[in-house]
């Protein structure tokens, strides 16, 4: 019996298994790539050809990462760099200055995740210069931030470590997710949660709403967002494609753009408020709450999900 409370004891000190990946206690934000774009804007090297050698060729893992569906190739940086100038000079000045202390950010935010869900790996961090199209992004071992679209002009330096502790806790939930083999045919929902789980991890560990503005425009009309985002589901899983982009574009990729599909007065990106609000109910009605949060990242069922969460504004 001694042997056994021993044994016990030993496994309840001991706690889950950790996943390996960062430590909490020494990550640091990994930047390099950065300074090198910063140097060659510097110096005026900003052509296709000069792009290619002082920047794309020889890059880390970040570029690698964003280059295909983002940055995609020298011609297309080199064509964001001179339409938007002043965006990435305003992102060198400002806020790559800042980048080591944000370490203390990244930190914070990953110790958070380590007392919630300890068995996952915490992802490396990488900093770039993109082509003025992604704030981030992710991959199984690693998330990437682009900076010329995080730091927007006008920024305070208080504002910018607020909204990028939270990105950090975004991006991270982003790399704990798998790609579906296939297109999910409840492709809106999907994506609803795949992205609305992440804005949920963020609020927790972050402590704040991913997007306040969104939050306070949302929460005054839910009830026609939800019948909204009903409706564009069933044109979805049952329309052709021109409608089913269309319903799409309502919910997602429509960040600083103005499309006519848009309701007067909506807040960009709603899909991520909708899936959260789902995410939120779900774990609050299951027993096991980590066990949830499991469950709400794999997405392996989204209606099976949104029904046991019984979230249906009225």
């Amino acid at each position: 019996m001694k042997k056994l409370l021993i044994l016990w004891a030993a496994a309840l000190l001991a706690g889950p298994a950790l996943a390996a990946g960062e430590d909490p206690l020494t990550v640091k934000l990994q930047a390099d790539d950065a300074r090198r774009f910063a140097k060659a804007f510097e110096a005026g090297r900003t052509s296709a050809a000069e792009l290619q050698a002082d920047y794309l060729t020889g890059a880390g893992r970040g570029v690698e990462i964003f280059t295909p569906g983002r940055i995609r190739n020298a011609d297309v940086l080199a064509a964001s760099v001179a339409k938007r100038s002043a965006d990435y000079a305003h992102a060198i000045r400002t806020c790559l200055p800042l980048m080591d202390g944000l370490n203390e950010e990244l930190r914070a935010t990953y110790l958070a995740y380590r007392g919630l869900l300890p068995e996952l790996p915490l992802p490396a961090v990488h900093i770039v210069f993109g082509a003025g199209n992604s704030g981030g992004t992710a991959a199984p071992d690693a998330q990437v931030i682009g900076l010329e679209v995080m730091c927007r002009v006008g920024i305070s330096a208080e504002d910018f470590r607020t909204t990028m502790r939270g990105m950090f806790a975004h991006e991270t939930a982003h790399t704990w997710q798998k790609q579906p083999e296939a297109e999910p045919k409840d492709v809106l929902l999907y994506a609803a949660l795949a992205e609305g789980v992440p804005d949920l991890l963020a609020r927790l560990v972050a402590g704040r709403q991913p997007s306040p503005e969104r939050e306070a425009w949302g929460r005054g009309h839910e009830a026609e967002i939800w019948r909204r985002f009903e409706a564009d589901r069933a044109l979805v899983l049952k329309g052709d494609q021109p409608a089913k982009d269309e319903a799409a574009r309502r919910w997602f990729a429509n960040y600083g753009n103005k499309f006519p599909t848009l309701p007067e007065g909506w807040p960009s990106e709603l899909g991520y408020w909708v899936g959260m609000n789902i995410a939120q109910a779900y774990l609050d009605k299951a027993q096991d709450r980590r066990a949830a949060l499991r469950e709400l990242l794999e997405n392996r069922d989204p209606a099976a999900i949104l029904k046991a969460s019984g979230y249906a504004p009225r």
